[in-house]
């Protein structure tokens, strides 16, 4: 399964990695890392993230305090937020 990034969600991304890499040398690569396991987690098992609404799932990333927002439609993975937990929920319901 192909997965794509919503623009706003590789936004969020790019910014978290900048963000952990600015607060310790390797951290970053860090994060992005446990990002991508979450993401193959997800293509393994893509019904196993907890509802958020009909057709839209989270996955936990590891480590970190952040949820990969995403949807399955015609055997590909969209990566609708990912979303700092500890921000306001369901900010990302406009991109569904």
């Amino acid at each position: 399964m192909k997965f794509y990034f919503h623009p706003e969600a590789n936004d969020e991304f790019d910014k978290a990695v900048d963000y952990y890499e600015d607060r310790q040398l390797g951290l970053g690569l860090e994060f992005a890392e446990d990002v991508y396991m979450a993401i193959a987690r997800i293509i393994e098992y893509p019904a196993a993230g907890s509802p958020m609404s009909q057709n839209t799932r989270r996955c936990l990333v590891n480590r970190f305090p952040y949820g990969i927002i995403y949807q399955v439609k015609s055997q590909r993975l969209r990566i609708v937020a990912v979303a700092n937990l500890h921000r306001r929920p369901d900010y990302w319901k406009h991109r569904v």
